[in-house]
């Protein structure tokens, strides 16, 4: 059994190197190189061919690679500078990627520099105690890099790109040598060794300073180091001062062991402060820290003036004139007491101003005015200013013009006839604070003037004992600004458009606005703008879509800038306002017209329910006027049965109900009086007290043609009348025989009284007459 273990070994080991020679892959893996070296790559195809390389997804050149065997090529890749790259290995055929790898590169620690130094460097004495060395490595290495420096058989340690020797005065006596070492987990390297020369890298203590100031110029002197007897030395002196209008005043100086340390700076300000700096080096060697001093210089009286100028306001009611007195400030930081006074003349007593302004009140008369300044009381300085007189016929500039260009105002004007000795040249923005300059050209450019605000420029020519007259410039802006600023955006929407409306506030020189641009669109859709002229700041928008939001700002634009509003946004109505109105008028004019005939009918219908009838128990029969007599009135229809009389229309009630006999009646009016006896014989109907409609006393009816008391004359006249106009009761007379009568009634019949229906229809164009 023992003597097949053998065998069986080489049977495994044959088929895991078959294994191992089928696997596909490149070697080696996440290799790091040195930034320009070469770099060299395997890969095993395990069968599949003929391969290809890429590097960060590009084609590699054939020629860098070689085929070992069918199933193993290399490839060498010469003065590598990538930071990083991925390589991969492509079957050919196929297409396939067998395997790949990433190359990193790392380079070497460079530029090394190394200073000698004092570890207190205001306290340094004697030679320097410290060595500091910094370098440059260009690395994007995510790992911890650490950082060993090599000098002079001593180590030091960092983790940043510089490192301190603590104590090396006694170990740089010459030449040193020194070396940065680099190391990370996957690589190390070191940088080429460096050579540096001990007084080359010998950084001396700063200079001790000393600086004196006197009227017109400052001395600077500072004091010499020891090292600097070794070999010639280099300083640098700073004059500055503390406002930033003056430029930087810099001086280079070389000078041997033995030169003199000390510099006069002269053309100073006074009472101004000045930083004084200085620095030096042994030649070759790195500048010392800078010493620095601040002085305050004296003041010099050649260098005060005053500048005297006087703006002369209108006289008011009484004649008296305010004239305001201004002088250039004799500078705070000045030590001493200082005392201005301003003197109108020898009848006039002196008057105390403050520092640079004073006013005074003068008449209508010419005068100079004497300005004094004392310094410790000490005269110190005298100027005077002349103040001409109401009507003083002086010259003055013509033809005064300004214009401005990007904050600058360049002034022209014309000189006059006279000969002047110059231009006094004053300006104000608010008329409060001025600012004046002289000149003796016919222009000037006016600087530092503040942006957007309007200027007074006035121009006076002088001579040499006066002034002239002023001329003063239409105001002008030193810059002009944006068109203004929108105060208010007014939209009136209706259903497809919307007038939008807007006021611009226009500020002091503000642009002239050239026109307007406005920009509207509806939720999510596109922009849209509409340009209309500056004349005319609305807009009527069209084409809207009904119940949808709108937003909309207006642009004003002027050649020097542009103003936006700020946004705002709209709805569009459903249905036009117009139409909408135009609706609940009509509306309301048929309702008007229906209520009005409504009332007209019930007011009708009320004067038809409530037209009055005639009571038929107050009605009699009168004559009807003749035809001739009823023109102009309203006819009645005829009778329909002609032969029918009159009076046989006049029925009592309850005739049909009751057996008395009909009332007899007669319709002739030549009735003999033998027709007169038998109606009296003729029995009235008597009426139930249950049919009588009304509740008052009935009474008979009578004939009205042979009635004593009834007259026929206003029925008879020739006026039209109301048939009805007659219509008054009449009681029954008592009977004229009571001998003929031959059936009477009993007493209490008689007392009853009938009701007698009279119809319209019963009366002809003739005369009638009712007979019992």
């Amino acid at each position: 059994m023992y003597s097949f273990l053998p065998l069986i070994i080489l049977i495994a080991t044959s088929i895991c190197k078959g294994q191992h020679e089928k696997k596909c892959d490149v070697f080696p893996k996440d290799q790091f190189i040195e930034v320009g070296s070469n770099a060299s790559i395997e890969c095993q195809s395990c069968g599949h061919g003929k391969i290809f390389w890429t590097l960060n997804n590009e084609r590699v050149d054939e020629s860098f690679s070689n085929t070992i065997s069918s199933t193993r090529t290399s490839l060498t890749l010469r003065n590598f500078t990538h930071p990083s790259a991925t390589l991969q290995c492509h079957s050919v055929d196929t297409d396939l990627v067998l395997g790949g790898t990433t190359i990193k590169t790392y380079s070497k620690p460079s530029k090394i520099s190394c200073t000698w130094h004092y570890e207190n460097q205001i306290k340094g004495v004697g030679v320097p105690e410290m060595l500091t060395c910094s370098w440059e490595h260009q690395m994007n290495s995510p790992m911890k890099i650490n950082y060993t420096v090599l000098c002079a058989g001593e180590n030091c340690s960092s983790d940043v790109k510089n490192c301190t020797f603590p104590e090396m005065a006694d170990k740089i006596v010459e030449n040193i040598s020194v070396t940065v070492r680099a190391k990370t987990a996957a690589w190390e390297v070191s940088s080429d060794p460096q050579i540096f020369n001990p007084y080359h890298i010998l950084k001396i203590a700063p200079p001790k300073l000393k600086v004196t100031a006197t009227s017109n110029h400052l001395s600077v002197t500072w004091n010499r180091s020891p090292l600097e007897n070794i070999s010639k030395s280099r300083c640098e002196v700073k004059c500055k001062a503390a406002n930033e209008r003056t430029p930087e005043w810099v001086l280079n100086k070389t000078l041997n062991p033995e030169d003199s340390r000390n510099v006069t700076i002269t053309k100073v300000e006074s009472c101004a402060y000045y930083n004084i700096s200085v620095r030096c080096a042994l030649d070759q060697a790195p500048w010392s820290d800078w010493s620095q001093e601040m002085i305050l210089t004296k003041l010099n009286k050649s260098n005060v003036k005053l500048h005297l100028w006087r703006k002369v306001a209108e006289p008011g009611k009484n004649g008296v004139r305010k004239v305001y007195l201004m002088w250039t400030e004799i500078p705070s930081t000045c030590q001493g007491t200082f005392t201005y006074t301003i003197k109108l003349g020898v009848n006039h007593t002196d008057t105390l101003c403050g520092n640079s302004t004073c006013d005074v009140d003068v008449n209508q008369d010419a005068y100079r005015l004497n300005l004094t300044v004392f310094h410790n009381e000490a005269l110190l300085e005298e100027e005077s200013v002349y103040v001409p007189a109401i009507g003083e016929s002086l010259p003055q500039v013509t033809d005064m013009k300004a214009s401005s260009l990007d904050g600058v105002v360049l002034v022209r004007w014309k000189a006059p006839l006279e000969p002047v000795s110059g231009y006094m040249i004053d300006w104000t923005h608010n008329g409060n604070q001025y600012y004046w300059k002289q000149s003796k050209y016919t222009n000037i450019t006016l600087f530092d003037l503040l942006h957007k605000k309007p200027y007074n420029i006035t121009v006076t020519p002088l001579f040499d004992d006066k002034t002239g007259h002023g001329t003063q410039a239409l105001q002008i802006c030193s810059r002009v600004g944006d068109p203004g600023k929108f105060t208010n955006i007014d939209i009136h929407a209706k259903d497809k458009s919307a007038t939008v409306s807007w006021k611009l506030d226009s500020q002091e020189c503000s642009g002239v606005v050239v026109n307007y641009t406005v920009f509207y669109r509806a939720m999510e859709g596109p922009l849209i703008n509409v340009t209309v002229d500056h004349t005319e700041p609305k807009i009527s928008l069209t084409d809207l879509n009904p119940e949808t939001e709108y937003s909309v700002y207006v642009e004003a634009i002027a050649l020097t800038g542009t103003t936006k509003s700020s946004e705002t946004s709209f709805n569009t109505k459903k249905f036009d306002p117009t139409f909408i109105t135009a609706l609940g008028v009509c509306g309301s004019i048929i309702i008007l017209v229906v209520l009005s005939l409504g009332l007209c009918c019930a007011i009708q219908w009320k004067k038809f329910k409530e037209k009055p009838v005639p009571n038929p128990s107050l009605s009699s029969v009168a004559l009807w006027p003749p035809p001739n007599q009823q023109k102009g009135t309203s006819s009645f229809q005829p009778f329909s049965n002609p032969s029918e009389s009159y009076c046989e229309r006049i029925f009592m009630e309850d005739t049909e109900r009751t057996s008395t006999p009909q009332l007899a009646i007669g319709c002739n009016p030549h009735l003999n009086p033998a027709s007169d006896q038998r109606e009296e014989h003729a029995q009235p109907a008597i009426t139930p007290a249950a049919d009588i409609q009304d509740e008052r006393p009935v009474e008979s009816v009578e004939t009205l043609c042979d009635s004593p008391g009834e007259s026929t004359a206003l029925l008879c006249s020739d006026k039209p009348l109301n048939p009805y106009r007659c219509q008054i009761s009449v009681e029954t007379p008592p009977s004229r025989n009571t001998k003929q009568s031959k059936h009477l009634l009993p007493e209490k019949q008689q007392e009853k009284t009938v009701t007698v229906y009279v119809t319209l229809d019963m009366f002809e164009q003739g005369q009638c007459r009712l007979e019992k």
